[in-house]
């Protein structure tokens, strides 16, 4: 954003030549044996880690402290603490949406495990565990490389009350009580807490809560106000949200950018404060979602001066903000008596509790529990299969009926269409506009998958010949020079006919909410043509993170089989929903 850019430069502009260095995502690991605070009672593990925070906080002035409330933390060089990089992501694989993590050298990529929603429809809590298990095992690897950080923004469990809502694809659905499970076990994945309150990583639930809109109509997210009873809150919203914190344990909760009943999430005592710290009791931070509190001084206009921003956000409860804005007014906000040092060292004992708990201040990691965590435990094959195996478990099986008489070829195994017989359906085509998808299987917050196998790769491995004809140019297949007629007559000379179709990231994504549910543009078009003129089996699969319209093709005798495989996003992403097309070869 530009006000983030702004605020930055002023931010940079106000700290002299002696300023420490940028945060990375590692510390500088200040209590390293022999390192000039090692003897110091905040590098001793004997400590409870509020006692070993406290000691840290204490020796600060109120200039580093301040430039430790925001999530590019800088370093503390005279106490040998080095800067960190809070934000960084793992909703379903570890990844570099945030600038926490970074790809390359030793670490290309991660593991990539199936969008959230299609994950939950798996509703198998034990395999939600086993991805955070395995996330967790990749994240730490990388912190060793020095490549990521160890507190992950994930998961998203908000309510997808509304279908059009594009960031639907993070969450575990509109079920409370599914999204509560969900949260509860890939929060104990992630984070494998000791009984003593060590992490392995800091997960953290977010955005608190009553957000399901990005950009609808004249709305958008920076401005919207949900107006909700207070049954609704705790009846629906809330719910994932309490079961993270008492139940998961969770190191983290985020606050949104939207307004409840007319205050900003980011602002609200009742929220934060009352609910999430004293009610539910959290043992951890509280975060903003990026730019939040910048949002309500600057757009929502909640209150009249910078400084009465930081005041509002953190006697909310507020520890820590995903953007510069109480590094740039903090130390004025003080100043100025909108708050007290104590109000500072409340919000900095919560965030430095959990880098203890960590191991962030036990010296070099090869020396903690994790230690033996690198390159060749991430990508794994275990991981993969994982990976394949979740995959598996969220496809959905829509439609699958007996094809209407068409001739010799007509016929498969059992009363539907699925699966096919390899031997009957030698000739397969692979139509529609995510036929050869990549990039768009991974949907959002994603990193780099292993590798990727398109549709027609892995239809290949089964057919003799696989005949490829997109039909449309793009997901939006807009306009009047569709090759859709170049599909058709693939369909019509092949042995089985399976359409790929759906949305992607320019229909749905974070920031843009689709205005229906229909396919876009003339893809139903396609599929209804494709259809009509296949002399074989008809299969349509779809690839998407919110739900579509498809009553035209549930109710189209000439199309046998419906499989919704969600954004699967794994290396092997082809392989499930061929398990349904084709069987067990």
């Amino acid at each position: 954003m530009p006000r983030r850019r702004a605020l930055l430069l002023l931010l940079l502009l106000s700290m002299s030549s002696s300023s420490p260095t940028p945060a990375s995502a590692r510390s500088a690991f200040a209590c390293a044996a022999g390192g000039s605070s090692s003897s110091l009672p905040f590098c001793r593990r004997s400590l409870p880690a509020r006692s070993r925070a406290r000691d840290l906080v204490s020796r600060l002035t109120r200039a580093e402290k301040v430039r430790l409330l925001v999530n590019n933390a800088a370093g503390v060089p005279r106490l040998g603490v080095g800067g960190y990089e809070w934000w960084s992501e793992a909703l379903h694989g570890v990844s570099d949406t945030g600038p926490g993590v970074r790809f390359g050298g030793e670490f290309p990529g991660a593991t990539a495990f199936p969008q959230v929603i299609g994950t939950a429809a798996s509703l198998n809590a034990s395999l939600w565990d086993l991805i955070g298990r395995a996330v967790s095992d990749e994240a730490r690897a990388m912190y060793n490389g020095g490549r990521a950080g160890l507190t992950f923004w994930s998961p998203n469990v908000n309510i997808f009350r509304d279908p059009r809502w594009g960031r639907g694809q993070e969450t575990p659905g509109e079920d409370p009580t599914i999204s509560s499970r969900y949260a509860v076990s890939y929060v104990h994945g992630l984070q494998q807490q000791q009984p003593h309150g060590d992490l392995k990583l800091a997960a953290c639930c977010k955005h608190f809560t009553a957000y399901d809109l990005d950009s609808w109509g004249p709305t958008d997210r920076y401005h919207f106000n949900a107006v909700v009873s207070l049954q609704d809150l705790e009846d629906t919203f809330n719910v994932p949200f309490r079961a993270c914190v008492t139940h998961g344990r969770a190191a983290a909760v985020m606050c949104s950018y939207n307004q409840v009943n007319g205050v900003p999430t980011c602002a609200d005592e009742t929220f934060l404060r009352g609910t999430v710290r004293s009610r539910w009791g959290l043992d951890g931070y509280i975060v903003s979602d990026c730019d939040s509190v910048d949002v309500f001084f600057n757009d929502q206009h909640y209150t009249s001066t910078p400084e009465d921003a930081v005041a509002a956000t953190m006697r909310a409860g507020l520890d820590l903000d995903c953007g510069p804005f109480l590094a740039v007014y903090g130390e004025s906000a003080v100043a100025k008596r909108k708050i007290a040092d104590a109000d500072v060292d409340a919000a900095l004992l919560n965030t430095v509790a959990v880098q203890m708990r960590l191991g962030m201040f036990d010296g070099e990691p090869a020396a903690g529990p994790y230690g033996h965590l690198g390159p060749r435990h991430v990508c794994t094959p275990a991981h993969q299969e994982l990976a394949l195996d979740a995959a598996r478990q969220s496809v959905v099986l829509l439609k699958n009926i007996g094809q209407p008489p068409r001739g010799k070829h007509v016929g498969s195994s059992g009363g539907g269409v699925l699966p096919l017989r390899p031997a009957a359906h030698r000739v397969v085509a692979v139509v529609g506009p995510h036929a050869d998808a990549t990039v768009a299987m991974i949907g959002n917050y994603a990193g780099k998958p292993c590798r990727y196998t398109t549709p027609v790769q892995g239809v290949a491995r089964y057919a003799t010949r696989v005949v490829r004809q997109a039909g449309c140019a793009d997901v939006a297949c807009a306009g009047s020079q569709q090759p859709i007629a170049a599909a058709v007559d693939a369909a019509r000379n092949a042995d089985a006919t399976v359409v790929v179709a759906g949305l992607d990231q320019k229909v749905e994504a974070e920031g843009l909410d689709r205005s229906g549910l229909m396919l876009p543009g003339r893809q139903a078009e396609l599929i209804s043509a494709v259809a009509m003129a296949s002399k074989g089996p008809v299969v349509l699969v779809l690839m998407s993170g919110g739900p579509i319209d498809i009553a035209f093709a549930k109710n189209d005798p000439r199309i046998g089989a419906i499989t919704v495989v969600g954004l699967p996003w794994t290396g092997l992403v082809v392989r499930p929903s061929l398990d349904v097309i084709f069987g067990h070869q």
